[in-house]
């Protein structure tokens, strides 16, 4: 499976058997709205009424009881696994129809299909707050089984919080559950390295191989970890005296680091005396001069450091972290990269596909990509797939369409157009984004995680492309390229207000994104305001650029000064000035 970005509802994407058929990801970490920016006594408050359905349409406010909601419960009534569906029932009774419950219902739609998707030895971490963690564990409990449940992890998101009248909520919820029994797990993989007085401490001993502990070689009677218990005497040593049995290990990293180092063959000798009589000719046992029987070196080399905890309490928790090294994209529930990193590395190997269903600014996307994993994911709104795009671009060059799909995207004029004439989801605004996307410009007034932009606070700017230019000294100077985007009816007035903001703004270029075709009296506007001139690169550029949703969508671009343009990089190929204005000339 591909690398993809998916544009709309995750529900109905996520029920395709085209996309996602039975057990195909490995791991799927989803963020989806808390609904917790609302006061409690709202959440739970009995809703009723025609208008909320029609006033409710921004992301932040997705949860709302309402047709939707009554429709999902229903359906989950009626089809839903019994223990699912026995369950949101319950919680019906004990919260009644209002945000809370149309949030608990549309999750558990979702999870089920998310559990349906995921491999046996697949696993889920839903990132929740203290406003719904425990419904939602109910919800988990009814998917999953209360079997599969791993853990609750706390990750303290900051240092302190100033609440009115109570405790500062410095902490949000991962809840960790597992498809299968046997789920992937490289927990050495985020374990905390010990610092040199704890090695020193734990391994007190040495060798001519190096510091060592001596691991207990037994076990209670009652727990065979390592295969059928043995209580036979070995040497010198009966442990079933002590009601005790030989536990030597065959599986995991120690077992692995013996077999590498000291027995290649080790993890294949099956019984226990005989792995016992292996490690001792390796010379892997230690005797005691006193005691009651020998222990197993562990060499201070095979450390994997701390083993992680449910509780996250390092630097990765501070809101600040992240705004240092530059990974703030305005999403006001962003979370860190080292964490989504944490939760990949933990569940998944290389080459493992990694599912976020609510993928907003792209964190676990990125965290996949850079750790080597596949990835999917899915957002509601155009923003947020624009956004993704330029995370990708900026932290790997990845191109759309090149290194991954975008699908549900208009890939036509008339499709573009029924996207901006969506007015049940602001389709102004998502063919906008959408638009911007196309040309890497990035959006002035989208507000993060909504599905509405800002009215009135663009100032004739709906999107910004920075470059450099080098001044005379060598030094980058920034510059800017400012577009407008129209989806409705265009004229020559509008070429000479986008003059004007260019002249206003100082920007180098203006751009025009048009989904109508410009007018003759519009391309000759666009002419007349001559030529943007860079000395560093000997060309100029039109000063005023109009590109046609049609131009866009056939591989025309903005042409500009390369954005990360070096010394040693040739002069950008194949960006154009627009198919309309060429013919024109």
């Amino acid at each position: 499976m591909n690398n993809r970005l998916f544009y709309g509802d995750n529900l109905e994407i996520l029920r395709s058997r085209e996309y996602f058929p039975d057990e195909c990801v490995d791991l799927i970490y989803l963020d989806p709205p808390f609904n917790s920016n609302r006061n409690y006594n709202v959440l739970f408050k009995s809703e009723s009424g025609a208008d909320s359905e029609a006033q409710i349409t921004a992301f932040e406010d997705t949860w709302h009881w309402g047709e939707t909601a009554e429709d999902t419960y229903h359906d989950l009534i009626v089809n839903a696994p019994e223990k699912v569906s026995t369950a949101i029932e319950a919680l019906l009774n004990l919260i009644d129809r209002n945000q809370m419950m149309a949030y608990l219902v549309m999750m558990t739609a979702r999870l089920v299909e998310l559990r349906r998707v995921l491999k046996p030895t697949g696993s889920l971490y839903l990132h929740c707050d203290d406003s719904a963690s425990h419904y939602l564990k109910i919800v988990l409990d009814a998917i999953f089984s209360p079997t599969q449940f791993r853990n609750h992890i706390t990750w303290r998101r900051a240092t302190a919080h100033n609440d009115p009248k109570r405790y500062g909520r410095i902490q949000d919820h991962i809840l960790y559950y597992a498809k299968g029994d046997n789920p992937i797990w490289n927990g050495h993989d985020i374990a905390t390295p010990k610092s040199d007085e704890q090695l020193a401490a734990a391994y007190p001993s040495g060798d001519e191989r190096g510091r060592y502990r001596s691991a207990d070689l037994s076990g209670p009677l009652h727990n065979s970890t390592y295969g059928s218990p043995s209580t036979l005497p070995w040497r010198r040593y009966d442990v079933f005296a002590m009601g005790r049995c030989w536990s030597v290990p065959k599986t995991g990293k120690y077992a692995e680091y013996i077999e590498k180092n000291f027995i290649p063959n080790y993890r294949s000798i099956e019984g226990i005396h005989d792995r016992l009589e292996a490690l001792d000719a390796a010379g892997l046992i230690h005797h005691p001069e006193k005691g009651k029987w020998p222990g197993l070196k562990r060499y201070e080399d095979a450390d994997t450091g701390i083993a992680p905890q449910n509780i996250i309490l390092d630097p990765i928790g501070f809101t600040n972290y992240s705004s240092q090294r530059g990974e703030k994209l305005g999403f006001e529930t962003q979370k860190p990269l080292a964490l989504l990193e944490k939760f990949i590395l933990a569940s998944s190997n290389e080459g493992d596909i990694v599912l976020d269903p609510f993928c907003g600014c792209g964190t676990a996307i990125a965290a996949a990509h850079k750790l080597n994993r596949r990835w999917i994911g899915i957002d509601i709104t155009h923003l947020s797939i624009a956004l993704q795009k330029y995370r990708l671009q900026d932290m790997f060059g990845l191109a759309s369409g090149v290194d991954y799909e975008v699908i549900g995207e208009p890939t036509t004029v008339d499709a573009a157009r029924t996207l901006a004439q969506d007015s049940d989801n602001e389709g102004r605004y998502q063919f906008e984004w959408w638009a911007l996307s196309l040309v890497g410009a990035k959006p002035v007034g989208g507000q993060a995680g909504s599905r509405k932009g800002k009215k009135g606070a663009d100032k004739g700017i709906d999107g910004v492309i920075n470059f450099f230019e080098p001044s005379e000294k060598g030094r980058p100077k920034p510059k800017k390229v400012i577009v407008q985007v129209k989806s409705g009816a265009v004229k020559s007035g509008d070429i000479r207000d986008l003059k004007g903001t260019v002249e206003r703004e100082k920007a180098a270029i203006g751009v025009f994104i048009t989904l109508e075709l410009p007018t003759q009296a519009m391309l000759k506007e666009a002419l007349a305001a001559g030529y943007y001139e860079s000395d560093f690169w000997n060309k100029t550029y039109r000063k005023l650029q109009i590109l046609s949703i049609r131009d866009l969508l056939g591989g025309d671009g903005v042409d500009m000064p390369p954005q990360h343009g070096t010394f040693k990089q040739a002069q950008r190929q194949g960006a154009t000035d627009g198919k309309a204005q060429r013919d024109l000339m």
